[in-house]
């Protein structure tokens, strides 16, 4: 059997796809290797939301030919958004034997068998009924305690920054049944937690002749597969996060008490731009409403500096909404102009570099106090920790998150890996709860 090697970069919706191409690569003849000297295939599955995602692509591909140069038969092959979205101008390299977009993974058998040196083999087409509901994801994770459970693909909100709708398609919902059963699939498989994705879950519908079944009514049924199965998701639109939601969350213990709601922007004249579809107001009764229902609940989120023609009172609305909800923890970045999108064809760049990068630190700035306020708010605090194994600084301790999503460090003690243990917190970084 030949030995097939993937290197995943970008989201958690990335990480399932790679486990979707593997089960299919299986049925080509390939099972999955760590090590990319004894491999066959060499494949990126990428990332395109922001250039420097791309960028690092490019710098992989010319390891990739290395390879293909050194040891004869060897076919490299980008698939995901990059595919999607740069199409021949990777083929035109002479770099790539294979380009596959998100939709076209069943494709791959064909297109292997096809390869020649003279003949690189491409499929881009988009779906709007593709789910991979059918398909059984070989597991990648190194822990076999976390999975991730893909619940729908593509979306249809069209933010004027966002690339993602021109290289995921339109939304799809999957199966609910199809969903369910993975998941009790992963329990008796033995894993302890999994996290239900989509581009935006709160918008999760599906129908079939005699039922409907939207996102709530879905983490419902999920969590009462077990009651010891931990069940997280992402990611939420601010838009579409309802109160039945947060509801359900509320009532069942074993819904993880953490929502990443990206807020990008604090000024409503920006999130008008950005097309959003919510403002600043909305935004924080959102937040109200779920820390009223759940005052534990972790939040974190995401906010882009440096928008078309964000001025420095936008920038000050974005540093004051983040005073004001504190969020637990941010992916924080300068706008990045991609190709295709709305705000590529119809606005303008016109923040400079420069501004960008200081409101980006001034972003990131007050953000890692906010983190160290609510993680040393945690000392004193007995948590709930999913033990997923040694921690990386120090062996003899372990780690595992807290149903907010915090990570939390604790002596091993006979705690074994998989487990539920309670530990009291005693200290804390911007980024860790020291436990005991």
């Amino acid at each position: 059997m030949k030995k097939a090697y993937i290197e995943t970069y970008g989201c958690q919706m990335n990480v399932n796809d790679t486990e979707v191409i593997f089960s299919i690569l299986e049925k080509a003849g390939y099972s999955r290797t760590e090590s990319m000297e004894e491999a066959q295939l060499l494949m990126a599955n990428t990332c395109s939301i922001r250039d420097n995602a791309e960028q690092r692509i490019w710098g992989r591909l010319e390891v990739f030919n290395q390879q293909r140069k050194s040891r004869p038969g060897v076919l490299v092959g980008i698939v995901g958004c990059m595919a999607e979205r740069l199409k021949d101008q990777l083929l035109d390299t002479g770099k790539v034997d294979l380009v596959v977009g998100p939709d076209a993974y069943r494709s791959l058998p064909r297109l292997l068998e096809a390869v020649t040196p003279d003949s690189p083999q491409m499929d881009v087409l988009l779906s709007r009924e593709e789910t991979y509901a059918d398909i059984t994801p070989v597991r990648t994770d190194k822990n076999g305690i976390s999975a991730f459970i893909s619940i729908m693909r593509g979306c249809n909100n069209v933010c004027s920054y966002c690339v993602v709708p021109y290289t995921r398609g339109a939304e799809r919902s999957r199966d609910a049944r199809s969903i369910l059963r993975e998941a009790r699939d992963v329990y008796d498989k033995g894993y302890k937690e999994v996290t239900l994705l989509g581009q935006n879950v709160d918008s999760y519908l599906w129908k079939s002749e005699n039922q409907t079944v939207n996102f709530a009514r879905l983490l419902g049924d999920v969590a009462a597969i077990a009651p010891d199965l931990r069940v997280r998701f992402a990611t939420s639109h601010p838009k579409d996060i309802s109160d039945e939601v947060i509801d359900t969350m509320a009532a069942h213990p074993n819904i993880c008490r953490h929502i990443h709601l990206p807020v990008q922007s604090g000024s409503s004249r920006m999130l008008e731009k950005m097309r959003r579809k919510y403002n600043r107001e909305w935004y924080l009764e959102r937040v109200a409403r779920i820390r009223s229902v759940m005052p534990d609940c972790g939040l974190t989120t995401d906010v882009i500096a440096g928008f078309c023609s964000e001025t420095e009172e936008d920038h000050r609305q974005t540093l004051s909404l983040m005073e004001e909800v504190g969020f637990d923890w941010a992916f924080m970045f300068a706008y990045s102009d991609r190709p295709g999108t709305l705000a590529n064809r119809t606005m303008q760049d016109d923040v400079p570099a420069q501004v960008k990068n200081r409101r980006l630190s001034e972003i990131i700035e007050l953000q890692n106090r906010k983190s160290l306020e609510r993680y040393r708010a945690m000392i004193g605090k007995q948590v709930e920790v999913l033990v997923e194994g040694p921690s990386k600084r120090n062996p003899e301790q372990l780690c595992g998150r807290a149903s907010n999503n915090m990570m939390c460090v604790f002596p091993a003690l006979d705690r074994q890996k998989g487990s539920l243990t309670s530990v009291t917190v005693v200290d804390a970084t911007s980024a860790t709860l020291i436990c005991e």
